[in-house]
C-alpha cells in the first residue's frame, strides 16, 4: 500500500544513516526516559486520515486483551504503516532496524518492504548488529533483568514477571532477538503510548504500536535475520 504521504528515503541517505548511527539500546523494555527529537520532520497537527490506514489501526475487540484504537492523529503521518520500495539492501525475509530515521524495515520479494514507524530506547545501554528472530510470544509475560531491578527497585514485584496484558511492558507481541545461542536480552515488542513512535523513550528495546507489532508477528518467521545498525 502506497500513499502520497510516503516519506521514504533514498536508498543512500537510508545506507549512511545505517552506517552511521550506531545504536540502540539493551533491552530492559522499561517505558521510562528521557527524549529526544526524531529526524523526520515535525509532525503535523491532526492530519488527514485515509479510511484504510484508519482501518489498519483500528481496535482489536477480538485479541485475549482487548486493543483499542490508536489515535495515529498525534503521529507524524511517515511513521504510518506502508509498503515502500526496500531502501536497505538486504534480501527479503530480514527485519532492518534503521535508528537513524526510526524505522523498522521487513524484507519482502521484488524489491518492497513494509516499513513501520517504531520508538527507540535511550542512549546508555547501546546495542548493535545481526542476530536472529529466536521466538516470538503473544501478550508475553515481560521480566525484568536483575540489573534493572537494582536500578529500578520499584520493578521487584516484577522480578517474576509482569502478567501479559495492555500494560505489560512488552504489550501484544514480542519478538526475541539471539545473536547464536545467546539472548541479547533485546526485544521488538508493543506500544500504546503514540507520541513515543519516531522518539528515544524506553531504557531498551524497539517498540512498535500494538496494530503494528501485531501485524509483524504474522509477517516474521522465527529464525529470520535481524540487523540492527
Amino acid at each position: 500500500m502506497s500513499h502520497v504521504f510516503d516519506a521514504t528515503p533514498s536508498r543512500r541517505a537510508v545506507l549512511a544513516g545505517l552506517a552511521g548511527l550506531g545504536a540502540l539500546t539493551l533491552a530492559g523494555c522499561s517505558t521510562s526516559g528521557t527524549t529526544r527529537l526524531a529526524t523526520a520532520a515535525a509532525t503535523p497537527v491532526r492530519p488527514t486520515i485515509p479510511l484504510d490506514i484508519l482501518a489498519m489501526y483500528a481496535a482489536r475487540p477480538e485479541e485475549e486483551h482487548p486493543v483499542p484504537a490508536a489515535d495515529i492523529s498525534l503521529m507524524n503521518p511517515a511513521y504510518w504503516r506502508q509498503e515502500v520500495a526496500n531502501p536497505t539492501g538486504e534480501p527479503a525475509g530480514r527485519v532492518v532496524v534503521d535508528t537513524a530515521n526510526y524505522f523498522l524495515y521487513f524484507t519482502m520479494p521484488e524489491g518492497r518492504a513494509m516499513r513501520y514507524g517504531v520508538g527507540l530506547g535511550r542512549a546508555g545501554f547501546e546495542w548493535s548488529g545481526e542476530g536472529h528472530i529466536a521466538y516470538k510470544r503473544k501478550w508475553p509475560v515481560w521480566t525484568p533483568p536483575a540489573e534493572m531491578i537494582e536500578r529500578q527497585p520499584e520493578l521487584e514485584i516484577y522480578r517474576n514477571g509482569q502478567p501479559p496484558g495492555l500494560l505489560n511492558a512488552l504489550g501484544a507481541r514480542a519478538l526475541y532477538i539471539h545473536q547464536g545461542n545467546r539472548d541479547t536480552l533485546y526485544r521488538i515488542h508493543g506500544t500504546m503510548d503514540v507520541a513515543s513512535i519516531g522518539k528515544a523513550v524506553s531504557s531498551g528495546c524497539v517498540r512498535l504500536l500494538f496494530q503494528d507489532v501485531m501485524d509483524l508477528y504474522e509477517r516474521v518467521p522465527n529464525g529470520a535475520p535481524i540487523v540492527v545498525v
